[in-house]
């Protein structure tokens, strides 16, 4: 009661100042954001539920369709819940416990990123009803639900810039950004970002193209409204959170259009704003393109976590090419600089080319690539049919195809014609075919979700960097206040039978460990670790496997020192 008390107050006091904050110019384009001040100290949160998460990126239009409609709906994700998470122990589900459902507000296109309407589903997918249905059965299986919320832009044709296009006096007019003639500069990418319109003869600025012209955040009432959206899908629904889609575009300076003093104030009051309506919301950004170093001026007090894309690429071209080595690397750097692992790790996404095309149909590496993500640290996401192996490249609509449940003709996704072809001929690879074969990339996942969810070393331990000979291992320790674990992956085509895990100076205590097998069947070697932590020229196995992974756990034996 106390502390639902003190939230209430502090959301009072906040609103209190936004709205003098709006009387005293939220009409003015030239309304000032706070200047970026220095990074504070934040303190992490001792328990927050996404340490402990994976997560699973769901296209609702190609997960399941539940009316023959030939587009995936709400009603089907509900149908759907017990093959991501069935609340029981032991099953046959993935095992996930959190899931981010791309954009499902009201939109004209397929994919609705172009939003007409932020505050209601879009009837395609179902009703608010529907919605409400899905969190509450997710939330009884122990998922959350995290909202896909794209805040830059709108759709052109939304009312609100429909009103600011053809009323000069509209209140919309300065919710957008306007120019009498064309600036005649390109955006980041070197793509058009000032666009005509040919009602008014004026250019308007849209970062995506002419159709999803971009929000005015110098204006303090757009702020105000992004406040009250994502106030509503949160205490309305129940939502867990949100993914917040293209951030770094969020407010130009000029020229200046990615990650701006300007953005950076923004999300950070943005996330105390959240931290008032509800404490326990999770928000990941896109920082398209992150690296370790663009990623970091976005912490300590911005967002929770944002995607690494430098890892990302990084595991799947270590799997692809066999040579593992520099994963260890880059994962030190965000483990080192990136407070608290608050980073979120994934393999591909909705608009890159599926893990397993860029894999080459080759299981495994998809394995090694999967081990990988799910050793890691960070807070991983995986791309809905990514866990059996689906495939695709651009256009955009291939790496968004429907979910072969099935080998049936319609994928067991749809009794009607699915609204788009499926990557892979559903006779050859489904959920269903996968779900019997213990050697499976579905079961490979599902052990690993299962091995992440019952070690907490791996959910949120330390990370240890080791090295490691040959080039086709990766190695590392990951280590909670109540276990060890040993993490070494063959990510090459060959056996290796002279491996080589050393490293001059680590956190681990000296002494002399039994390694006993958590992934894989084989009892390792005993591990000496010297003084400082080193460890010189440790073979784990007499053989490490092509393309497999080993996770050990590493016991002090009786009698050895430390």
């Amino acid at each position: 009661m106390g502390r639902r008390s003190s939230v209430s107050r502090r959301r009072a006091i906040f609103l209190v100042g936004l709205t003098l904050l709006l009387s005293s110019g939220a009409a003015s384009a030239s309304a000032t954001m706070p200047t970026f001040p220095p990074s504070v100290t934040v303190a992490p949160d001792p328990s927050p539920w996404w340490r402990d998460a994976v997560c699973y990126e769901i296209f609702v239009r190609s997960f399941f369709d539940s009316n023959g409609d030939g587009a995936g709906d709400i009603p089907g994700l509900i149908d759907k819940l017990d093959y991501l998470n069935d609340g029981k122990p032991g099953g046959a589900d993935l095992g996930v416990i959190c899931v981010w459902l791309m954009p499902i507000m009201d939109s004209p296109s397929y994919h609705g990123y172009d939003i007409v309407d932020y505050t209601r589903v879009d009837r395609e997918y179902g009703t608010d009803d529907d919605l409400r249905h899905f969190v509450d059965a997710a939330h009884q299986r122990g998922v959350r639900v995290l909202l896909d919320l794209p805040l830059n832009h709108t759709s052109r044709t939304h009312p609100w810039f429909q009103d600011a296009l053809t009323n000069p006096a509209s209140p919309y007019r300065d919710w957008y950004i306007w120019s009498a003639t064309d600036p005649g500069y390109s955006g980041s990418y070197g793509q058009a970002v000032w666009h005509l319109a040919p009602e008014t003869g004026e250019f308007y600025y849209a970062t995506f193209g002419d159709g999803m012209p971009d929000l005015n955040y110098h204006n303090p009432a757009v702020t105000a409204e992004a406040y009250r959206i994502s106030a509503l899908w949160l205490e309305r629904f129940g939502i867990d959170g949100f993914r917040l889609d293209a951030i770094k575009h969020l407010i130009e300076d000029g020229q200046i259009q990615e990650d701006s003093a300007a953005t950076h104030a923004w999300m950070r009051d943005y996330r105390a704003y959240l931290d008032t309506v509800s404490p326990n919301a999770y928000t990941v950004g896109e920082v398209f393109g992150g690296s370790t170093v663009s990623l970091s001026s976005y912490y300590p007090d911005q967002l929770h976590a944002f995607f690494h894309f430098d890892l990302a690429g990084q595991i799947l071209t270590g799997a692809a090419s066999g040579n593992a080595s520099g994963v260890v690397t880059i994962a030190t750097d965000a483990a080192d600089q990136i407070p608290d692992h608050r980073f979120a790790t994934f393999l591909s996404n909705h608009d890159q080319t599926r893990a397993m095309t860029t894999l080459n149909n080759d299981v495994a590496a998809a394995k090694v690539a999967a081990t990988l993500l799910l050793t890691l640290p960070g807070t991983p996401f995986i791309y809905y049919g990514e866990e059996i192996g689906v495939t695709g490249t651009k256009p955009d609509p291939n790496l968004r195809a429907p979910m072969p449940w099935t080998s049936s003709a319609n994928g067991g996704f749809s009794s009607g014609e699915p609204w788009e072809r499926f990557a892979d001929d559903p006779s050859r690879l489904s959920v269903a075919q996968q779900l019997g074969d213990p050697a499976s990339l579905l079961n490979h996942y599902r052990a690993l979700i299962a091995l992440r969810a019952s070690h907490d070393a791996l959910s949120r331990g330390d990370f240890v960097p080791l090295r490691a000979r040959p080039r086709s291992l990766s190695a590392f320790v990951r280590q909670s206040e109540t276990e060890t674990l040993l993490v070494v992956v063959n990510a090459g085509p060959d056996m290796v039978s002279d491996s080589r895990v050393f490293t001059g100076e680590s956190p681990l205590e000296p002494g002399r460990y039994a390694a006993f097998p958590v992934l894989g069947s084989n009892i390792g070697r005993v591990l000496t670790v010297g003084a400082n932590g080193s460890i010189d020229d440790y073979s784990p196995l007499g053989a490490l496997a092509p393309g497999t992974a080993y996770v050990f756990r590493l016991v002090t034996l009786p009698g050895a020192d430390g």
